[in-house]
């Protein structure tokens, strides 16, 4: 059907649909309550208790807190929608669900008044760019606790009966999953065993055995650590085969981290269960832990592995001969991929870390609400960082510099050692090293003495007077390059008069080098023996040095 013929009354019959469609789907979330509504709530509980307010998200929550740690248990069942219970069991079974909601909130869930309003609708009235910002609500998420490898939500909702009024409660999903989670995350036996005065509130919302548990746990983790590095050490140590040293030293960090982290992991998690407080910052360490360790073993071990099989020596990898080109060009490559994939990695590794949603809220970022300001926060700080890691990658990709290439660069004459993530390493002639940030190594020119081929020319240059007779000292030229090693080309030499000014002219003298590691030594012996011959001509009368005072010439 050809849509430019459409008739018009067709089209504005369409566009009535769509606009029609669209205000219905308006109509209908606009006229939705603002609860979830039920036929009877608590029924077997018994009447509400006046000391009761559950009007407002805040207030339910702190009438459940208050009536729990006075072991009102009864009255604490309030707060829990127990509509999924048979009202002959809502009783007995309200005042267990309680107890194991305030497990919840003393050891895992860390409550956010601010997030909590204290208005009937929920509506959170600060200013910010939320979904939810502004609008009446029904449910808030308190927060996320893993259950067997998946995260629940835990979560209050605003319930009306069909005779009550509206109220906050806990949603009976929740609910529904509180002896798991009361079970999963309730006191340890080895607390249990503590005398009650050892379990009783202690300080900053702890117990007096957390005070004195949390240093207990850092020690052993650190001491699990040290014997690990020890261990491996030792076996390194006693290995006789140099591959099997190697990979013992390139994993002994990432295992000495699972080492920690599984010691950690066991001690706070098995052994000892940690208040909220304590557990939002295990939590993420552990995760952190884990993800860290594995993605430093897979890149420990791949540098082991390449390491053994191309050679990133950069003194070696300089020297000319049958294949080193080739050999440059395959370690600056490798280097590059090491880094690209060391990137990967940090950003996979980010990934997993952040899409734990436990960790985040335990971090207590709300990444949905400032992810861009986060955004524009790390880049601005690690805008030097990031530029350096593009220009590193673009000399691996154009092979501008590679290791092992013979350069100078400011002056000075280097060869390249290292390409990192952020810096070049110079190796100065002198043994001196030059480390440049990658950014200045690329924005500046320099001469590569080893890109394409190896054959270059120095350059001799010398101020001769404006009578002066070259070709004695051109001929004694030919001699000189004669007699050395590796300047046999005849069609590379060369004596010019290139310039002149009042003191006299400039004569080049060109030197062929084959080898551009010794092109500047052999250069500098070429000036040596062409100045010992110029003075032995000049000290015959035949005059060729301008006569001219160290002052004028200046």
């Amino acid at each position: 059907m050809n849509m430019c013929r459409m008739p018009v009354s067709a089209a504005l019959f369409v566009l009535a649909l769509l606009f029609g469609g669209a205000s219905g789907v308006a109509a209908q979330d606009a006229g939705s309550p603002a609860w979830f509504e039920v036929e009877t709530l608590n029924e077997g509980l018994g009447p509400t208790p006046a000391s009761i307010d559950r009007t407002t998200p805040r207030s339910s929550v702190e009438s459940f807190l208050i009536e729990a740690r006075d072991e009102n248990w009864l009255a604490a069942a309030q707060m829990l929608d127990l509509s999924d219970i048979p009202v002959a069991e809502q009783r007995e079974e309200g005042q267990r669900r309680a107890q194991d909601f305030l497990i919840l909130l003393e050891r895992k869930i860390i409550i956010d008044w601010y997030a909590l309003r204290d208005r009937p609708d929920g509506l959170d009235e600060r200013g910010g760019d939320g979904a939810m910002i502004g609008k009446p609500r029904r449910s808030i998420l308190l927060w996320y606790v893993d259950l067997e490898d998946r995260p629940l939500p835990i979560r209050i909702n605003r319930v009306k009966s069909v005779d009550g009024e509206p109220v906050w409660v806990v949603a009976r999903q929740t609910v529904d999953n509180l002896p798991e989670l009361g079970a999963a995350y309730g006191p340890s036996e080895l607390e249990l065993m503590l005398p009650e005065t050892w379990r009783a509130p202690a300080f900053f919302g702890l117990r007096w055995w957390e005070a004195v548990a949390v240093p207990m746990v850092v020690m052993i983790t650190l001491l699990a650590g040290r014997i690990l590095h020890g261990a491996i050490s030792a076996l390194s140590r006693r290995s006789t085969r140099l591959t099997t040293e190697a990979l013992l030293v390139a994993t002994r960090g990432p295992v000495v981290l699972v080492g920690m982290t599984f010691a950690l992991a066991m001690l706070s998690q098995r052994m000892f269960t940690f208040s909220g407080r304590i557990d939002s910052v295990l939590s993420p360490l552990i995760v952190i832990g884990a993800v860290v360790s594995v993605l430093w073993f897979v890149v420990n071990i791949a540098d082991a592995i390449v390491s053994r099989l191309v050679n990133f020596d950069g003194a070696e990898l300089s020297e000319i001969g049958e294949g080193q080109e080739l050999r440059r060009d395959m370690a600056t490559r490798v280097s590059a991929i090491r880094r690209g994939m060391i990137v990967v990695i940090a950003m996979v590794g980010s990934g997993i870390v952040l899409n734990e949603a436990s960790v985040m809220q335990s971090l207590g970022i709300s990444l949905l609400a400032s992810a861009g300001t986060l955004t524009l926060v790390a880049a601005y700080a690690a805008r030097d960082i990031l530029s350096n890691i593009m220009a590193s990658l673009q000399i691996s990709i154009n092979q501008s510099a590679r290791i092992g290439d013979k350069i100078e660069f400011r002056g000075n004459l280097c060869s390249v050692e290292r390409i990192n993530f952020t810096y070049v390493q110079l190796r100065i002639w002198t043994g001196k090293r030059l480390v440049v940030p990658v950014v200045d190594f690329v924005s500046e020119p320099f001469e590569n003495w080893t890109m394409q081929e190896p054959f270059m020319l120095g350059e001799v240059t010398l101020r001769l007077r404006h009578d002066a007779d070259i070709e004695p000292l051109r001929a004694r030229y030919h001699e000189i390059l004669d007699g050395m090693e590796d300047t046999d080309e005849p069609d590379s030499r060369g004596c010019y008069v290139t310039d002149h000014d009042v003191f006299g002219q400039h004569v080049l003298f060109l030197v062929p080098c084959p080898n551009p590691n010794t092109a500047w030594a052999l250069t500098c012996e070429v000036r040596e023996k062409l100045l010992v011959a110029a003075r032995r001509i000049d000290a015959k009368g035949k005059g060729l040095f301008p006569k001219v005072e160290a002052a004028e010439a200046a």
